[in-house]
């Protein structure tokens, strides 16, 4: 079953704290990390997804493009 967005994104936040203090051993950091890297880039995915939807639905109603949203 795949996870929503939401979850996904706890999950990663609690992948980070435990490598953040730093009491796991290599391979369970490693492991982590790997774990990590593939909910970033599910994440990613979704953000992506979402955000083609809003430009397509935006089309539809006669708007024009989004433009990209640069945060500091």
């Amino acid at each position: 079953m795949e996870m929503s967005f939401e979850e996904s994104l706890k999950e990663l936040e609690g992948i980070v704290d435990k490598l953040e203090k730093g009491q796991l051993s290599l391979d369970e950091s490693l492991m982590l990390f790997e774990k990590g890297i593939k909910l970033v880039r599910e994440c990613n995915t979704k953000i992506q997804c979402a955000q083609q939807k809003v430009e397509q639905l935006i089309l539809e109603n006669g708007g024009s493009r989004t433009e990209k949203f640069e945060m500091d």
